[in-house]
């Protein structure tokens, strides 16, 4: 069992999770919780499993053995339609963005909303303004299809779409892969204000120490098929493990976290 401190609600519970791809084991019991308002990171070496962790996190696969509970649920036992009604309380953000390209930015925000089937065009028309108001696209930007669109506006559309549904919990996949250092900040900036306004409850995979560094309540390391470490960025720094090591304290790791000591 996860020690959790009284109080807390925990939104999101893996216990005893094993997954394997045929012979090959990725995670081995692994017990970990989520926090309520709380940014979670996972991060990891390549094939450490973070995002196939995400992926059972959303109920889009299924671990070998132990269980993911999510509000409480646990996503094995549920049927398609409670599993869409918990998905609904969800919104994610996938690496590259993944916007439809024949549609245009309205529409890929409308998306979630018009397949509720219980909202009318108007009604949608203004959430969807609204949802792109908070990520400072401005309206004339509507109906443009994402090919005319910058890699940082693909962006924040995206996240407008994973917040259409105004949900509670937010997945983020690499939110700041391929973009440059001054869009990747003014992007980091707007999760961050937006996850306190919205008080979400963020999983976050990513391999951007600058992200990390500004947006991680607590980090989740995995590595040799479990969870090596689990906590803040300064305890993770006092644990003995080749990857935290190589990770935190080489060059890249150092630069970042000099940055945090100049901001505090």
């Amino acid at each position: 069992m996860t020690a959790h401190h009284p109080g807390e609600e925990i939104v999101i519970e893996l216990q005893g999770l094993h997954t394997r791809f045929g012979s090959h084991v990725v995670h081995k019991d692994i017990n970990l919780a989520v926090r309520r308002g709380e940014v979670l990171s996972l991060v990891g070496g390549s094939g450490s499993g973070k995002t196939t962790m995400l992926r059972q996190m959303l109920g889009l696969e299924t671990p070998a053995a132990g269980s993911v509970r999510i509000f409480g649920e646990d996503m094995q036992q549920l049927g398609r339609d409670q599993l869409r009604r918990l998905r609904n309380r969800s919104g994610v953000l996938f690496q590259q963005g993944a916007l439809f390209s024949a549609l245009s930015v309205f529409d890929n925000v409308a998306l979630p909303l018009r397949e509720l089937r219980t909202l009318d065009e108007d009604l949608i028309y203004d959430l969807v303004m609204l949802k792109l108001g908070m990520v400072n696209i401005e309206a004339f930007h509507a109906q443009k299809k994402p090919a005319q669109l910058s890699g940082g506006m693909i962006k924040r559309i995206a996240l407008a779409r994973a917040l259409a549904l105004s949900p509670e919990l937010l997945f983020l996949d690499e939110p700041t892969a391929g973009l440059d250092p001054d869009r990747s900040e003014s992007f980091v900036s707007l999760i961050e204000e937006l996850c306190k306004e919205l008080n979400l409850t963020v999983v976050m995979v990513t391999h951007d120490l600058d992200t990390l560094v500004s947006l991680a309540d607590r980090v989740a390391v995995l590595a040799d098929q479990t969870l090596v470490a689990l906590g803040g960025l300064r305890e993770l720094l006092t644990e003995e493990h080749p990857f935290i090591t190589n990770f935190f304290l080489g060059e890249r790791g150092r630069r970042a976290l000099d940055a945090m000591q100049d901001i505090q």
